[in-house]
């Protein structure tokens, strides 16, 4: 089979929703419907037999090891040599097992990095079926990470059933949900080709809204040409596959947001996609768009003006398309912020006022608040000058967007003040390496490398903040609960490579800001933000874990008596009793604990040791009765482990 080249372009982030009653304020039933638990993407539900006082209980039930590990690597790549040739990616990895198992009627639901997907059993762990779709035929998907699969998405009239996903190849695949077989009646075969109608293409989790699967697609940020695929979103029958609608996030000639391109640059420029999770109203028939940066992430030269809807949340009638509001969290992008994970969804009461919100937490630290319906700040968004760029060709725009309430999340300026100061040998090595960038408040532009710049360090760096993990919300006390990390990133723009580029700079970035071999802040290096939205208020912040490997064990720290230092993302889930999270990095005795903390606090109540390190959320369902907890984790292969009660 020959390789679908796909310059940057594109498998799909879809959400499927079929439900009513409830569905976008927390699960109250004992299913997992969507990535997020429900259209909302609360990551919350109402089961409480685990709780604070058996938490500490919870053993493993079963554990699921990948189908992609029963696939000899090296002969996959000799008998499908597009693996070794679609892009810089050495190796085929099967361990980006990211996706949340979705729990329907005692089965879990799940998708793989080779974009394969099983039924399992949810009380055995039985596999009931699975479909393979081939996808890695075509070779590696044409984006920097690879073979990556965030999940799928579940659909049901009553007496259908179905599973949708994408695949690295850009097709959008449909099974039935109770067989594993293609639906024929389902574009060709099964499958609907989702490369046609995509500009400049030559060749993510599903939401469904209704009877429509909205589509995303995920582009390789890293190019040295500006003429790259647009992020369009569009919508397709869950029946027939036929498209719907299209939605053009780079705004075509007379569209609302075209002349925000200037000088004709809407009709080269590409990205502008939605590469994370989304999340949808499905009583007001409403899905929300995160959209991405434009191309390029930290050169935006030949893209002058504020490129809507970049950067931009995006609410649209499901149905049809139609835009019903949006707003621009970042202006012309120069970061690399873009809105990095599915709103969340939340009733609150404002100043004794109802409101039914919908919440962006970003990766500059930002918490935007919204009227889901008509898109009113519920607190004020005020526009505030920022720094210009001296970048030949470049034209950062002159404010951007910051919220009054709720405060930023992470630290979002950078001075000698937040440099590590462990030791003085420590503090002196972080000002040394300070004094050898720009640097300053948030929204200092990239700069060109000099004789004594290596660039701009930016704080929040461009992995965050908050990330696709996303934040969690408790629907009962509109407690939002955001995990995050803080790590600067440096951005030293670069002449590109490629003999024919046609960007005038790529991007050139690290977050690798370490004297001594250790991060130049100070701690926390991740921590757990809880925030009371009903009055835009931090209740508390806790460190997410003693600290990183190479942090807690380097020989300048060793006669320090240090508090937590926090550690990576975790991945929360909110349950009526607990706040549950998966720690990406090992506690101080090499494991990877599954924490519960109390939800008022922060404090931890107790936690389990997991047999290797999560990479997917932790999800919450019942089967027989019983409430159970799972969460997807590396290995070779990577596995799915299931863990209950006694």
């Amino acid at each position: 089979m020959m390789a679908r080249q796909i310059p940057g372009l594109i498998f799909p982030a879809i959400l499927l929703t079929c439900f009513a009653a409830n569905a976008q304020t927390g699960m109250f039933e004992g299913d997992w419907r969507y990535y997020g638990g429900d259209s909302g993407s609360t990551k919350y539900s109402s089961l409480d037999q685990i709780d604070a006082d058996n938490f500490g209980e919870l053993e493993i039930k079963w554990r699921w090891q990948s189908i992609d590990g029963r696939f000899d690597l090296d002969q996959l790549k000799t008998e499908y040599p597009n693996l070794l040739v679609a892009n810089d990616v050495p190796e085929v990895s099967i361990n980006g097992l990211k996706a949340a198992p979705l729990a329907v009627d005692g089965v879990l639901y799940i998708s793989t990095p080779l974009y394969q997907a099983a039924a399992v059993d949810a009380q055995t762990g039985e596999t009931l079926w699975t479909y393979d779709p081939r996808s890695y035929a075509s070779g590696i998907p044409i984006m920097m990470l690879g073979f990556s699969n965030r999940g799928l998405a579940y659909w049901s009239d009553g007496e259908r059933s179905r599973v949708v996903w994408g695949t690295g190849d850009g097709y959008l695949v449909e099974v039935d949900a109770e067989s594993g077989e293609p639906i024929p009646g389902f574009g060709e075969g099964g499958r609907v080709d989702l490369i046609a109608g995509i500009p400049r293409a030559r060749r993510q989790a599903p939401i469904i809204v209704g009877d429509v699967i909205v589509v995303g697609s995920a582009i390789s940020d890293q190019p040295d040409y500006k003429e790259m695929p647009p992020g369009h979103v569009r919508g397709f029958d869950v029946n027939s596959g036929e498209l719907l609608w299209t939605f053009h996030t780079v705004p075509q000639p007379g569209e609302l947001g075209n002349e925000t391109w200037e000088d004709g640059s809407w009709e080269y420029s590409g990205h502008a996609n939605v590469w994370t999770l989304m999340s949808a109203d499905t009583e007001a028939g409403i899905v929300y768009l995160p959209i991405g940066s434009p191309t390029n992430d930290n050169y935006g030269g030949h893209r002058l003006g504020d490129n809507l809807f970049g950067n931009s949340l995006v609410a649209l009638d499901a149905n049809t398309g139609e835009r019903l509001w949006h707003f621009q969290l970042v202006h012309h992008d120069l970061w690399d912020y873009d809105l990095p994970a599915a709103p969340n969804l939340i009733d609150i009461t404002v100043d004794g006022e109802p409101v039914k919100a919908v919440v962006q937490v970003t990766k500059h630290g930002f918490v935007f608040t919204f009227d889901r319906i008509t898109g009113e700040p519920v607190w004020p968004i005020e526009e505030r000058p920022v720094p210009a760029s001296d970048v030949p060709g470049e034209r950062a725009s002159p404010t951007q967007p910051f919220p009054t309430r709720p405060p930023p999340f992470e630290r979002q300026n950078l001075s000698e003040d937040d440099l590590i100061d462990f030791t003085p040998e420590l503090r002196e090595a972080a000002v040394a390496m300070l004094e050898q960038h720009r640097y300053g408040p948030i929204f200092t532009p990239p700069s060109l490398p000099t004789e004594t710049s290596f660039g701009t360090i930016h704080m929040p760096g461009y992995i965050g903040g908050a990330n696709w993990m996303g934040a969690a919300v408790d629907p009962e006390t509109g407690i939002l609960y955001i995990p995050s990390v803080a790590t600067p990133s440096r951005s030293g723009l670069a002449v590109p490579e490629a003999e024919d580029a046609t960007l005038n700079y790529v991007r050139n970035v690290t977050t690798n800001l370490r004297p001594r071999g250790l991060p130049l802040i100070k701690p926390p290096y991740g921590q757990i933000t809880a925030i009371d939205m009903n009055a835009g208020e931090i209740l508390w912040q806790a460190p997410n874990g003693a600290g990183a490997p190479g942090v807690l064990d380097h020989p300048l720290l060793a006669d320090l008596d240090l508090p937590p230092l926090g550690n990576g993302w975790d991945q929360v889930l909110v349950t009526k009793t607990l706040l549950i999270s998966a720690q990406r990095t090992p506690d101080r005795g090499g494991s990877y604990p599954l924490v519960a903390r109390d939800k008022r606090t922060g404090a931890t109540i107790a936690q389990v040791a997991l047999p290797a390190q999560p990479i997917g959320p932790p999800v919450t369902f019942s089967v027989d009765g019983r409430q159970h907890l799972a969460v997807t984790m590396l290995g070779s292969p990577p596995e799915m482990v299931v863990l209950g009660l006694p």
